[in-house]
């Protein structure tokens, strides 16, 4: 269950981006597509955080356009799927949250150029 947020902690906690499997890991939640949106979900903004251990076990803290989205039940198996096809990876925690809600803000520039705004 999520635990609340304490004060002075950022809402979205960071990547470990310092990890060799960063990279290709990131590479790899780019693979994966909302059906409604021709944008992979990291350009969305959905992948919250990517924390990798030094075992290589990946925990993918991930959210949603919108909580009654259609693939809500099937988003998380297809990011934990290509995370896991990344070589070195040893085990894939996909975890949903909507705290922070999503907003068009958490967009990649180039997510915002291919929807048109910008």
């Amino acid at each position: 269950m999520n635990q609340p947020i304490a004060e002075g902690e950022p809402l979205i906690r960071p990547s470990t981006t310092d990890h060799a499997l960063y990279e290709p890991i990131v590479d790899a939640c780019k693979t994966v597509y909302d059906p409604e949106i021709p944008v992979n979900i990291f350009d969305l903004g959905l992948i919250y955080t990517l924390e990798i251990n030094e075992a290589s076990e990946v925990r993918v803290i991930m959210t949603l356009t919108a909580p009654g989205c259609p693939v809500a039940g099937e988003m998380p198996g297809w990011v934990a799927d290509a995370v896991e096809s990344v070589p070195g990876v040893k085990q894939v925690d996909v975890e949903m949250t909507f705290e922070p809600q999503w907003g068009m803000d958490m967009m990649s520039d180039e997510a915002r150029l291919e929807l048109g705004f910008m």
